[in-house]
């Protein structure tokens, strides 16, 4: 999905020194390939269009429905070319889906695209990722191309291929009297759960009967009373095309969660209609439907893929299967082998093989004694028949040359699917199968999901067979071969860059030899020639071509494979073999190739080979004083030899006055923790052979060094600190060219040490080191912060073989601080710049710098950090603090922002706000009988408290609206009027900030409700990290400290549910006892006190808590001190709270529940009674506990489906 985003770029690694570097060849311009052995093209999955390319190719390969899509003309779709045109009526999905069809039946490319389709769908990149189910698919899209189509002479193309009716009747046993209604359909749905397959399922359907009876009767018109009766459907008409549906999903209402069948479910590959039909007097062949297209779904209800097998009706395609394939090219190889031995006599092959296929069917042919008569045992003999083709009907069905199945009871052949194969149509993927294979997909997980037959009457004309051009339109017709002529133009333009490769000719005029390999006398651009030649050319060609280059060339001309080296360029084996091609040869691009004499370069005989390869190594001495004061220093020198030079010749030529020679034992690429002494055994071996390679050092002690050696043990026992090595690039040049050297040196060795030494070896000016630094690149090549020139290696924490680059700027000091900055938000519009500044500093003083550098001004800006995901993030509000206070560290990065910081004291507070869903079908009206009095309903409908999904009594839902800053002295008036301003609110008509009711959130719910417009913010004590719902109201509120606002809602009679609920505003400045909110209640609905029930409803626990009566008669003292405040336990009364409340006038019941909190409470027990089992696991450490079990998956919502079609009535 991400591509190459975490791939880190390695380019600067590169071991080519001739400053040759092979450029990638881009390969988006690369053309779509073409068709492969099939000859039919896929279609391309857009991300989650798996079920739109399976319908679409079962639509393509049903050629009466793409014929007569093909049949429209542009008089009456018009052109995609109008279709910017305000006024043209353009029926953009039909001309795409026959662009579409063009282009899978003759664009030669392996899968075509549905971008255009998709998008006259008014689909979104959004809706191409998600999955949708193909049988809503299909229905959709039917419709579309209806509407798409009216007005047009295709207007009835979808119900002429694809409509039929189903006749439902009932039967009156008394009167014989026939109850019928007709029902229409383009599809049938078949059950899958409890059947065996498509038979079963029909037979139940349409055969089956259904009783009334006992106590079950039915009502007959004609009668005028119950009588018994029975019930059926029949199929009344019969499409041209059958599309069936499969119920495989289905839902588990013990679990709560949806299923796939995936039991077994037969289908056959042709089917009789007459047993389910209400008209049975036709021919056969009226009834008889066979199968083309299965619709395959793989994986489970919550996603998978789908892919379809169709069979080639037109035998547009071509069908081979590989093992057969196989099978028959190893028979031709036998039989030309025969003919090889034989070839002098053909009747006695042909006869050897008839006799080794006689002799291996014993059980069937009898062989005469002589060998000379062959006949058929007496069981295998049949009479021998034939059909009106003359084809044997005895013989089992073969195709193509292929015998299917022989082991079971042969189908009867049929004329019109004679010659037909089948395909697996996968995306962009298409295989061929075996009819047989169809059988794998009657259960399991991946299984048939929809079926589409088609009448066995139907006949395809013979021009249509095997021609994709049939009924295709002209206009489409050349599109298409256009495009087909540019294909082949670019894939030739790509077929010659691909296989085209660039060869650096190195000429030996230019080059020298010296130190053991071979070196340009001029600049590398000079010496090299660049060559472009096909790599299917013989080497020949090549040589023709570099003689034609090279018209001065005098005397024989020889080319050598070389390989550039540290030591310099080296050469290899000669290339000799002109009638290979460059491939066969193995020149890859990018090779390079040495033209010489084959003997001497410059007068100078070379020696080519690998036993000859030059190696660089690393010559360390003990340097005679330490100038950098810290560790132990050497003196460093590169040296070459060949590989094949022996050990001794080395010694001799590294310490000609004695001494040992020492070699790092971890070698160039790991750290060089141990050093070896060369032993005396060790003089006769090689370089090679020792194990020294390129880059690896070797320590030469003289012999007043000896001592700190342990010949006995081999190691090196004086030094403390361990030698290693650097690389450093050169970034300060101005010609573009990045050199890079190698430093050796210690954990103790000095930076600054470290910069002169590379300055040297890069042979650079010394003043350089006056304004340059190191700094470390990170394995993407980024250049980190410079390391201080004071620093030791092991303080800078680099590891051996780390890149540094050379950079121009001073570095900073142990004191300061090397910053990353980007000004603005936008990463990608702003380039990252770079400061230094003292630790010490103020936000302030580090802003101006920086503004300064950008060569920005004012004091309209501010400072924030880079969080996790690279974005702006914590603002540095402290500005008169210094950096280190705010651990501001070196190597961080800032980002300039404009505007100003709020004043120390604002708050910045997301706001939320209700949107009204539509009302309940309880609530339609605003007038509610109770106890046969009219009461008018002024419940505002408006959101409730944005409760979690699981609690029922809501008709409300919290969005989020934006943000504000404000001061906290500011009032709640002005938050209000701050809140109407938002764009979120632009809609809404708020007259007053009266006209808003403010609560705080707390878990995704209103909790406190704020009064008193006039009230500071501050006084309400929010806290840094509140967040605000508001709710628009149909009048103006202004609530008092003592007033409670509730939400009651009355009981629906007879039912375990409620009408919507209503505000009830309740002064409590009295008393806040059960008896004042009955009375409270009893008045708000116009019922007497004793003929209500009331409860209050706690959603987390899914229970109503009923609020008792009090009706004994007690004196005023007694009720204050034992009658309890209802905003104490155990109601904790409180703002928002819902109130139930029963009439018991009309119902006597006095269950608050509902079946929804049955429900949630059931959820609830499971829930904890998976934590008692999941701790109980934990202690008994038992591990076989399922990981599905504890872990509730909780899946995406699922979104309709739906395509956008404009109106052409």
């Amino acid at each position: 999905m991400f591509g190459d985003l975490f791939e880190e770029d390695i380019s600067f690694l590169s071991n080519n020194h001739c400053g040759k570097e092979k450029k990638s060849k881009p390969r988006d311009s690369e053309p779509p390939a073409p068709r492969d052995f099939t000859n039919l093209s896929g279609i391309k999955n857009q991300g989650g269009t798996c079920y739109l390319n399976s319908l679409l190719q079962t639509l393509l390969f049903t050629p009466e429905f793409r014929e007569a899509l093909f049949s429209l003309g542009p008089e009456e779709l018009g052109t995609l070319d109008d279709s910017s045109k305000p006024d043209a009526k353009v029926r953009i999905i039909p001309l795409q889906l026959q662009r579409l069809f063009a282009q899978l039946l003759l664009l030669d490319q392996q899968a075509a695209s549905t971008t255009d389709l998709t998008e006259s769908f008014g689909w979104n990149s959004h809706e191409e990722m998600r999955q949708h189910d193909v049988q809503e698919l299909n229905r959709i899209l039917f419709s579309a191309l209806e509407t798409s189509l009216v007005g047009t002479s295709g207007h009835d193309l979808i119900n002429r291929l694809y409509h039929g009716i189903v006749v439902n009747q009932i039967v009156c046993k008394e009167c014989k009297n026939i109850s019928e209604r007709q029902e229409d359909f383009l599809d049938l749905t078949v059950a899958v759960k409890g059947v065996a397959g498509l038979e079963e399922a029909l037979w139940n359907m349409y055969v089956e009967e259904e009783y009334f009876e006992n106590e079950n009767l039915y009502r007959c018109g004609a009668c005028d009373k119950l009588v018994e009766a029975s019930k059926s459907a029949k199929l009344r008409k019969l499409p041209p095309f059958l599309t069936i549906s499969l119920l495989r999903f289905n839902f588990d209402f013990e679990k709560c969660e949806r299923y796939k069948e995936t039991s077994c479910y037969t289908f056959p590959i042709q089917i009789n209609l007459r047993p389910f039909c209400e008209q049975t007097e036709m021919d056969d062949s009226e009834y008889m439907y066979e199968l083309f297209s299965v619709i395959i779904h793989k994986g489970g209800c919550y996603g998978g893929h789908y892919h379809v097998y169709i069979r080639d009706v037109d035998e547009l395609g071509n069908w081979q299967i590989q093992e057969e394939e196989d099978r028959l090219i190893e028979d031709k190889t036998l039989r030309d082998a025969g003919n090889a031995k034989e070839i002098e006599n053909p009747l006695a092959v042909l006869k050897g093989i008839l006799t080794e296929y006689l002799q291996n069917h014993p059980q069937i042919f009898q062989y005469s004694a002589d060998e000379n008569k062959v006949g058929l045992k007496e069981k295998h003999k049949l009479p021998f028949k034939s059909d009106s083709q003359g084809q044997d009907l005895q013989s089992p069905p073969q195709q193509n040359g292929v015998q299917w199945n022989s082991g079971k009871k042969p189908t009867k052949l049929r004329d019109s699917s004679a010659g037909c194969h089948w395909f697996d149509l996968n995306d962009s993927k298409v295989q061929p199968i075996k009819e047989e294979d169809i059988e794998k997909q009657f259960q399991g997980k991946e299984s048939a999901y929809m079926l589409f037959y088609r009448k066995s009457q139907l006949k395809r004309p013979p021009e249509a067979r095997g021609n994709p051009r049939y009924q295709i339109p002209e206009h489409l017709l050349n599109e298409m071969n256009a495009a087909n002529t540019e294909l082949q133009k670019k894939r030739a333009e790509c077929d010659s860059a691909n296989n085209g490769i660039d060869l650096h000719l190195h000429l030996s005029s230019c080059y020298k030899f010296h130190n053991g390999a071979l070196h340009p006398s001029l600049t590398s651009k000079e010496s090299v020639v660049d060559l472009t030649i096909d790599r299917r050319k013989t080497l020949g060609d090549l040589r023709q071509s570099v003689f034609q280059m090279l018209e001065s060339w005098e005397g024989d001309m020889i080319l050598s494979i070389a390989k550039s080296l540290p030591a310099g360029l080296h050469l290899y084996r000669i290339l000799d073999e002109d009638e290979l091609t460059l491939d066969g040869i193995g020149l890859a691009d990018g090779a390079d190739v040495f033209v010489w004499n084959g003997k001497e370069v410059g007068g100078t005989k070379v020696m080519t080979g690998p036993d000859h390869e030059p190696v660089v190594i690393n010559v360390l001495r003990l340097a005679e004083y330490n100038e950098g004061g810290k560790g132990q220093h050497f003196t460093e020198s590169q040296h070459v030899f060949s590989c094949s030079t022996k050990l001794s010749d080395l010694c001799r030529v590294l310490a000609p006055l004695g001494g040992i020679i020492l070699k790092n034992g971890s070698g160039p690429d790991k750290e060089a923790k141990n050093w070896e002494v060369f032993l005396e055994e060790d003089m006769k071996k090689t370089v090679r052979s020792v194990g020294l390679t390129d880059g690896c050092s070797v320590l030469i002690l003289d012999s007043h060094d000896q001592s700190f050696v342990n010949v006995s043990s081999g190691n090196l026992t004086a030094f403390t600190y361990d030698i290693s090595w650097l690389q450093v690039k050169n970034f300060c040049g101005t010609d573009g060219e990045e050199k890079r050297v190698k430093i050796t040196a210690t954990i103790e060795t000095v930076m600054s040490d470290i910069k002169m030494k590379a300055i040297r070896e890069l042979q650079l000016e010394e003043e350089l080191a006056h304004d340059s630094c190191l700094r470390p690149v990170s394995g993407n090549g980024k250049l980190l912060s410079p390391v201080p020139e004071d620093y030791t290696v092991k303080e800078a924490e680099l590891k051996m073989g780390s890149l540094l680059g050379l950079c121009h700027g001073k570095a900073p000091t142990s004191t300061q601080l090397f910053l990353y900055f980007i000004v603005g938000t936008d990463q990608n519009a702003s380039p990252e710049m770079e400061i230094v500044v003292e630790e010490t500093a103020s936000v302030r003083e580090c802003l101006n710098l920086m503004l300064e550098k950008s060569g920005l001004s004012g004091d309209n800006w501010h400072l924030r950090r880079i969080d996790w995901c690279y974005e702006a993030g914590e603002a540095l509000s402290q500005e008169n603090a210094t950096l280190k206070e705010l651990n501001v560290c070196g190597g961080d990065t800032l980002v300039v922002t404009e505007g100003k910081l709020p004043p120390k004291g604002f708050l910045k507070i997301p706001i939320w706000w209700f949107k009204s869903s539509s009302p309940k079908k309880h609530a339609e009206n605003t007038q509610e009988q109770v106890n046969g009095m009219t009461c008018k309903m002024d419940a505002l409908q408006v959101s409730s408290a944005g409760d979690s999904p699981e609690y029922i009594h809501t008709d409300m839902d919290l969005c989020y609206a934006g943000s504000i800053e404000i001061a906290g002295e500011a009032s709640l008036e002005d938050l209000k009027m701050q809140v109407i301003t938002l764009p979120c609110f632009q809609e809404q008509v708020v007259p007053l900030p009266s006209f808003l009711r403010a609560w705080t959130v707390d878990s995704k719910r209103p909790g406190k409700l704020l009064r008193n417009n006039k009230q500071q913010l501050n006084d309400y004590k929010l806290g840094a990290r509140v967040e605000i719902c508001v709710e628009p109201l149909q009048k103006e509120e202004h609530l008092g400290p003592q007033e409670l606002l509730l939400r009651v809602q009355m009981g629906i009679p007879g039912e375990r549910d409620y009408y919507d609920s209503m505000d009830l505003v309740w002064d409590i400045s009295k008393e806040c006892t059960t008896w004042a909110l009955r009375q409270r209640v009893a008045s708000h609905y116009c019922l007497p006190v004793d003929k209500i029930e009331i409860a209050k409803y706690f959603p987390e626990r899914f229970e109503w808590l009923p609020i008792s009566s009090w009706t004994k008669q007690i004196s005023k003292r007694k009720r204050k001190k034992k009658q309890e405040s209802l905003q104490s336990a155990p109601y904790h009364l409180k703002d928002g709270d819902i109130i139930g409340v029963k009439n018991l006038l009309l119902d006597d019941s006095k269950d608050f529940s509902t079946v929804r909190d049955d429900v949630g409470k059931e959820k609830q027990q499971q829930l904890a009674l998976e934590k008692k089992k999941s701790r109980q696991a934990e202690r008994l450490q038992d591990h076989v506990f399922s990981e599905e079990k504890l872990n509730i998956k909780h899946h995406k919502p699922e979104v309709a489906l739906s395509i956008n079609v404009g109106v052409f009535r």
